[in-house]
């Protein structure tokens, strides 16, 4: 005879493997570099001040 196995242990493992996967993919597609986002936060400035420099006096 084999020994009982839990089989709550074999869900929860699963669960964790499943969950893992799923934010590795979430990562790739949602996850930026901070390169990326200085650049975006760099052009965001850039835009601003130029806005700023062409508003007129009053």
């Amino acid at each position: 005879m084999s020994k009982p196995v839990n089989l709550n242990q074999y869900r929860k493992q699963k669960a964790r493997t499943d969950k893992r996967s799923r934010a590795d993919e979430n990562a790739i597609r949602f996850g930026r570099t901070k390169d990326e986002k200085n650049l975006d936060r760099a052009r965001a400035d850039k835009a601003r001040r130029d806005l700023d420099g062409h508003k007129a006096e009053e």
